[in-house]
């Protein structure tokens, strides 16, 4: 199969390798787009949809595209929350996912979804009450939106935080916290959905300021909280759980008539406050307390209060509405001297506070029971106890959120530090690359430039070579010329001469009448006469100038006598008379001339020739130079090539030529040169 074939099938081959693997890859990114689709289809089931979604994450795991197999498992894990929301799927099912997809996000680089992960990570260690984790995770969701200026989902993050920060007892940070979110909330244009989390934020702050005694401040932000809930439409909740918090403060600082006012205000609405009996039972146990505090109202209006708000908070299995009325029904009993009840209710409380870890209705229950039994000191050691180590868990808390703040924000910092130092390093090694490649490129030039030199210096030197041979051989001819001339002037006045004068005394004696002399004479003379004119002859040849004209041809021609009259072979030369030799260059013909050389010097030493034949012919302005010779011959293809036909095919490259060699065993070798004008 030739080399053109060859070539044309290697080319076809790699056309349809590419074609068929473009086609391949456009065919999986169909396929991801089309089960994708399907999954996005929300007329479909949830199953179908979690069905099709997990066949595009097999298309797009086979397409090995990061960024498309993201995207596909993060819908994936939209789908599996879709799922826990109708109570069909368990949250551990979207851990592993989304560890997963947390991976590829920070492979990819992709903020958003680093972002949206974050989030989901968050909420899922938020309701298996692992507060470290899910701060961990909402802080970093926090700072991602940030980054992409989404002060929305921002927003939404730092409540989070904040809210784990409150059931932590940490209200400094719970209060920055929600400060932060405020802020940005209050960049927005108001609607019903920022009313809604501005009245939630103050709400949280203000709680988190009775919390730590700061009551002015606790009222202050309840009546901010209650300036952006009178803005919405469907308030009344928001306005009952704000202005029943204040009632609770006012009760606290024994500002029993303002607490009052409120709760009165509060029953003028009973029918509505009763749709709600959490809300209803919760606010009526603490308006049954307000009334034993203030001393003016009859006993039984208050245990009657008490006993249907405990009725109503049991019925409804609302715990913490549960825990509040008992501490209150324990307080009212312990002032009534009613022991026994006190501790059936503060029993209540205890077993709840501890059940649900409401360490705050702990305490007050132990306080209680402290002076139900004043005998038993194991209510007050467990009270201390607890509440010593209340108060450095909350410092541990503080220290704890600030320290995963600090380390997330210094893992964000080395990261950053990290990529820089990538960069930088990716930098270095450009550069070094480039200063490698132009030290290449500047050594391989001087490399060409001095190989250039020595070309050109050699070349300089064959051309003196070859002007020194001219020279020489100009000297040689003319010596020849002039030795030439010597000779004939020598036979014509001295041989010829004396011949002369011998023919003439000869002459002079043929005046002899004997007839035998006459012809002796007659014979002599002629004989000189023939000798005379030999003589005259060659004489004349001598003295033609028979070099006139001669050159290149002559040299060549020489060098071809001399080399086979060396060498023990016949030649036969034949130049034709078209070719200008004095056109062209002295580097040419001197390569011709080694050419030559070196082709008789390989004849001698492996042909075994006895004939040689050397030609040249100008064809299309082409010089063919051919050398045939009768010697033994041999195989071109498999014969290695010598110093000989390696010189010859250096020399015929250095004149842009082109070398044929053809050879025969037993038959002989053929040399075809074709060298341009």
């Amino acid at each position: 199969m030739s080399l053109k074939n060859t070539l044309f099938l290697i080319s076809i081959f790699l056309y349809l390798s590419f074609y068929a693997q473009e086609h391949s890859g456009n065919s999986i990114l169909d396929s991801i787009s089309y089960y994708r689709s399907l999954a996005e289809n929300k007329e479909l089931s949830l199953d179908d949809r979690i069905k099709n979604v997990k066949t595009a994450i097999r298309f797009a795991n086979a397409s090995k595209q990061d960024t498309s197999v993201l995207k596909v498992k993060r819908l994936l894990a939209t789908l599996y929350l879709n799922k826990i929301g109708t109570g069909a799927m368990e949250p551990d099912s979207i851990y592993k996912l989304n560890l997963e997809n947390l991976k590829l996000a920070r492979k990819v680089d992709d903020t958003l979804a680093l972002a949206y992960i974050n989030n989901v990570l968050g909420w899922y260690h938020n309701i298996k009450i692992r507060p470290d984790s899910a701060y961990h995770y909402y802080y970093n969701t926090s700072k991602y939106f940030n980054a992409l200026k989404m002060s929305d989902d921002e927003a939404k993050a730092l409540y989070a935080m904040a809210d784990i920060q409150f059931e932590e007892r940490d209200y400094v940070g719970c209060e920055n916290t929600a400060v932060e979110a405020i802020k940005l909330y209050e960049k927005m244009p108001q609607s019903e959905y920022t009313l809604d989390n501005l009245w939630a934020l103050y709400n949280l702050i203000a709680i988190s300021s009775d919390e730590l005694k700061l009551f002015d401040k606790a009222i202050e932000y309840h009546y901010k909280a209650l300036s952006y809930s009178d803005k919405m439409k469907d308030n009344y909740l928001y306005t009952l759980y704000s202005n029943s918090n204040i009632a609770l403060i006012y009760k606290e600082l024994k500002q029993y008539d303002k607490a009052l006012e409120i709760y009165q205000d509060l029953f003028k609405s009973k029918p509505l406050l009763m749709e709600e009996p959490y809300n209803y039972a919760l606010i009526l146990g603490d308006f049954a307390h307000l009334k034993y505090l203030m001393g003016s109202y009859p006993d039984y209006e208050v245990k009657e209060m008490l006993h249907e708000a405990y009725r109503i908070s049991d019925s409804i299995q609302d715990e913490g509405s549960t825990m509040s009325i008992a501490l209150n029904a324990t307080e009212y009993y312990i002032g009534k001297k009613e022991m026994d009840s006190a501790m059936y209710f503060s029993d209540i409380a205890y077993k709840l506070g501890r059940k649900f870890s409401t360490n705050d209705v702990v305490l007050n229950a132990l306080k209680l029971k402290s002076k139900i039994d004043t005998t038993d000191t194991s209510y007050l050691k467990e009270y201390v106890e607890l509440s010593d180590s209340l108060v450095n868990k909350e410092r541990a808390i503080r220290n704890k959120f600030a320290r995963i703040e600090l380390e997330t924000d210094q893992l964000e910092l080395k990261n950053q530090q990290i990529s820089r130092e990538r960069m930088w390093l990716l930098i270095l090694s450009a550069g070094l690359l480039v200063t490698l490649i132009l030290l290449y490129i500047i050594i391989s030039q001087r490399a060409k430039n001095k190989e250039l030199k020595l070309v050109q210096q050699q070349q300089e030197a064959n051309e003196e070579i070859y002007n020194l041979m001219l020279s020489q051989q100009d000297k040689i001819d003319e010596a020849r010329s002039i030795e030439k001339k010597r000779i004939s002037e020598e036979l014509h006045d001295g041989i010829l001469g004396r011949l002369f004068g011998t023919r003439l005394s000869l002459d002079s004696l043929n005046l002899s009448t004997s007839e035998e002399a006459i012809k002796t004479r007659e014979g002599y003379i002629v004989e000189l006469k023939n000798i005379e004119q030999e003589i005259r002859k060659v004489s004349h040849e001598l003295n033609t100038d028979f070099v006139s004209g001669s050159g290149y041809e002559d040299i060549i021609s020489t060098l071809i006598e001399t080399q086979s009259d060396a060498y023990g072979f016949k030649s036969d030369i034949n130049i034709e008379g078209d070719i200008v030799w004095e056109d062209m260059p002295n580097k040419t013909k001197i390569h011709i001339y080694r050419i030559i050389q070196e082709s008789l010097q390989n004849i001698y030493k492996h042909a075994n020739a006895t004939h040689v034949d050397i030609s040249f012919k100008l064809k299309n302005n082409v010089i063919c130079l051919f050398i045939t010779d009768n010697g033994s011959g041999f195989d071109v293809n498999k014969a290695k090539k010598g110093i000989g036909i390696k010189n010859m095919s250096s020399r015929v490259k250095e004149i842009q030529g082109n070398l044929e060699i053809t050879s025969e065993k037993d038959i002989g070798t053929s040399i075809l040169i074709k060298i341009p004008i």
